[in-house]
């Protein structure tokens, strides 16, 4: 019978609680061998538990891992495309503001006149080249803008949180969240 003492060396590795990787560091044989010496080998709530907690920490540096990586690719990909795009010209910059409305904004309807500028998006980013847009394209006043903000009620508990995030952001004096809205949960899809 060959491989004996590899197979008796695995099963009592098992039973002190070893994972597979950690056995097969010390038996050389193929996985799904060892797969066939230990099906049958039960261990401890506690071993299985500290096997279990082992493969989440696995599991969650692999994740940090590759999160790193994608931070570091995209570090990479900004640097270069910044390399590549010059300053926006002033019909750029007036396209794009155009642009972002036409996507974001509010449109005024036929029926029902008179409507405001209204832009709405989570992008910080975005908001501010929106704000700086309203400023010296459209010559907008400061005194002039009004803000709102939508919200999830599960994070009324951090309304002003929130609120001085959305402020510090759009980086204007004295702005101020004109109204809140907090949007309910709704899981629910209909489709028709």
């Amino acid at each position: 019978m060959p491989k004996i003492a590899e197979r008796k060396r695995a099963i009592q590795l098992r039973k002190e609680g070893k994972t597979y990787a950690e056995i097969l560091d010390v038996v050389e044989v193929s996985k799904s061998t060892l797969s066939v010496w230990l099906r049958s080998v039960g261990i401890a709530k506690a071993q299985k538990q500290r096997i279990t907690d082992k493969k989440l920490a696995a599991q969650k540096k692999g994740g940090l891992a590759r999160r790193e990586m994608r931070l570091v690719n995209m570090k990479d990909i900004f640097m270069k495309a910044g390399k590549d795009i010059s300053p926006l010209s002033a019909r750029e910059f007036w396209l794009c503001g155009v642009m972002l409305y036409w996507a974001e904004g509010c449109k005024e309807k036929m029926y029902r006149g008179g409507q405001s500028v209204d832009f709405g998006n989570t992008d910080p980013e975005m908001i501010k080249f929106f704000v700086k847009w309203l400023r010296e394209v459209l010559e907008v006043k400061d005194a002039d803008m009004n803000f709102s903000l939508y919200i999830h009620e599960n994070n009324m508990y951090r309304l002003k949180e929130v609120e001085a995030y959305w402020l510090k952001t759009i980086g204007i004096k004295n702005a101020r969240i004109a109204y809140t809205c907090f949007k309910s949960h709704n899981p629910k899809t209909e489709c028709q």
